[in-house]
Formats: C-alpha cells, sequence, structure tokens
C-alpha cells in the first residue's frame, strides 16, 4: 500500500476562520522563517501530515510565514537534529518521546513497555495530564511542545531469523532499538541483544545483518519497506509511540502572537486527522504487507509482561521516574507490576 495525501487528506478545514489572518498583522518587518525537521520517509502519515500542515501555514499566512518541513533526515540524525532545535540551529522538529529520553528523561515514559492496552488509554494519558508532565520536562532543556502528539502506532517486531512467539525466541536475538534506556532494558529484560542504531541506518543493518531484527509500527515497516529484509512480522505491541513536534522554546517565543496562534491551531487539526489516518492504515497495513511476502504471527502478551515483572523491570523504572510521574501513568495505564 502507498500512502498518498489523498488517503491522508487535507488539513485544509482546520483553517475556517482563520483566513483573515494574511492581513499579516503579525508582519511588522521581516518574513518568518521556520524549518521543520523530520526522520521518516515522505510516505509517512507523520511527514504527510507535517507537509500539509506547513503548506496550510503558508496559504493562511499569504506567505508572510514561510514554513518547510523537510523528512527522511535530511537535517540529520534524530540526535543531531536534537541538538540543533535545544541549541536554536533548527527552529522545530518531530521526535519521538522515547528517543528523547537520552535528553528529557520523563518522554520515556509514554513508551514504556505493555502499559497501554489501547487507544482508549493512550489519548487520555498523551492529552491529559501524563502529557503535560512530559512537556514540562521538555520545557526545562529549552524545547516547546506542542500540546498534541502525534500518533507513530503500536510497536512489533520484525525478524530475518525466526518469528516471535514465546520468551525463548528472543534469546540472543540481535535486535535494533533506537536509542532510548526504557527500550533497551525492555529487550535487555525479555533476553534478546538489543543494539542501536540511528533510523537512518537501520535498513542497511537489516540488509547485511548486522541485526537480526527490530521493532517499529506497521506504518514505519511499510514507508521504511523494512519488509524487503525481513522474514517475519511478531504483533507483539509491546509499546506505543508517537511524535512530539517541539521547537527551540526561545525562538516560539519570540514569534508574534498571532504567528503562534495560526501555527497552532493548524498544526492541532493536523495531528488529530494525522492520528486518524494512522488508526485506519493500522488495520489496512497488515494485508498489504501480506502481499508484500511478510509472515505474521500473534503471540500472547501476557507471558512477556511477566516476565519484565520477575525481572523487576516496572519497579525500575518507577523508582527511575518516582512515585508522581509512575502514578501519572498508572492512573491511565492500571497497575504496573
Amino acid at each position: 500500500m502507498t500512502l498518498t495525501r489523498r488517503k491522508f487528506g487535507s488539513v485544509g478545514a482546520a483553517g475556517v476562520g482563520l483566513s483573515l489572518l494574511h492581513r499579516r498583522v503579525w508582519a511588522q518587518s521581516a518574513k518568518i522563517s521556520l524549518k521543520v525537521g523530520g526522520q521518516l520517509p515522505t510516505t509517512n502519515p507523520t511527514t504527510i501530515a507535517m507537509e500539509e500542515a506547513c503548506a496550510e501555514i503558508r496559504k493562511q499566512s499569504n506567505g508572510d510565514i514561510d514554513i518547510r518541513f523537510f523528512p527522511a533526515g535530511q537535517l540529520g540524525t534524530d540526535i543531531a537534529m536534537q541538538m540543533q532545535v535545544r541549541q536554536g540551529v533548527l527552529d522545530m522538529m518531530t521526535q519521538s518521546g522515547v528517543t528523547l529520553q537520552q535528553l528529557v528523561p520523563i518522554a520515556g515514559i509514554s513508551g514504556m513497555a505493555f502499559a497501554f492496552k489501547g487507544y482508549s488509554e493512550v489519548w487520555p494519558a498523551l492529552d491529559g495530564d501524563l502529557g503535560a508532565e512530559i512537556r514540562a520536562g521538555m520545557e526545562k532543556l529549552k524545547f516547546f511542545t506542542f500540546p498534541k502528539c502525534l500518533d507513530s502506532g503500536y510497536r512489533h517486531v520484525t525478524t530475518s531469523t525466526r518469528p516471535i512467539n514465546s520468551i525463548d525466541d528472543f534469546k540472543g536475538l540481535k535486535i535494533r532499538v533506537p536509542p532510548s534506556p526504557v527500550w533497551v532494558t525492555t529487550f535487555t529484560a525479555l533476553g534478546a541483544s538489543p543494539t542501536t542504531i540511528s533510523y537512518n541506518e537501520l535498513y542497511p543493518a537489516l540488509q547485511t545483518k548486522i541485526a537480526d531484527g527490530q521493532e517499529n509500527p506497521l506504518t514505519i515497516i511499510e514507508s521504511a519497506k523494512f519488509y524487503e529484509v525481513q522474514k517475519y512480522c511478531s504483533m507483539t505491541a509491546h509499546a506505543w509511540d508517537g511524535f512530539w513536534i517541539i521547537a527551540n522554546s526561545s525562538k516560539w517565543q519570540s514569534l508574534p502572537a498571532d504567528a503562534k496562534e495560526l501555527i497552532s491551531r493548524v498544526f492541532d487539526a493536523s495531528v488529530v486527522k494525522q492520528r486518524e489516518a494512522t488508526a485506519r492504515l493500522n488495520v489496512e497495513l497488515e494485508a498489504s504487507l501480506k502481499d508484500k511476502g511478510l509472515i505474521f504471527n500473534y503471540p500472547e502478551k501476557a507471558p512477556f509482561r511477566d516476565a519484565l515483572t520477575k525481572a523487576g523491570f516496572y519497579a525500575d523504572w518507577k523508582k527511575k521516574y518516582g512515585p508522581e510521574a509512575w502514578a501519572k501513568l498508572e492512573k491511565y495505564s492500571g497497575i504496573l507490576s
């Protein structure tokens, strides 16, 4: 399945009532120019959402806000772009909360293994006080974080060697994970051998067998064409992941109020549509990926969660995050033990 902008839909309706903003009420000096970095391919729903949102902002502002999205790691790796945004070299980027964990520890809490059972728990948590806790942590590191988080989806394990049906299947598996302490410790506790490889280098690493497998949502497995270098897809749904839209805090605060209002409204509306598109694609892509040769299996999740509990995984992370933040997670996920 090829993800297209027609499938994703337009965010133009989000700007109804905002078109009068192109009276340039903020344009008292030079045009506002903003660069937004992203790491996912052009066909991924996150990329499509951001490109359409930026186009809508340019249209609504009559070109006075020249905001451009650069996907597919054009502006650098995840880590490089994080530092660029923090330093003010890059204005904004989309970034997984769990990947941000190295800079902002609390950002990784939303990717806790086997925490959320479904979207009925994810969105109340991320749009509620757990998301607010994460955004507050971002602000301490000079990141302004937009309130709504893009949906990446539930993550599943693909491999070139064997399907994952039980704990034993993880033993010795060389699996690539993002540079996230939460996910490195998850797969270590499950008996695998996790290795951190940047997203930009993942396809060749799988192709050359540097890693036997990887874990990502179906939308990324499809858009990055991992099915070309992987044989099995085990629907583990071991963690949910999403992409925050973050900006350099000083840069954001320096923008005129009307510009910030327009950007925020269009981004929020685009995120809502992106979430709907991703939910549909998570269902549709399974059939498409099967047609492309990926073999699916559906392991029971309870034994994996039990193994993490016995390994002290949840107890360790509760200590690291502290009782207050952990209580906000368990408010939505239920008791993790």
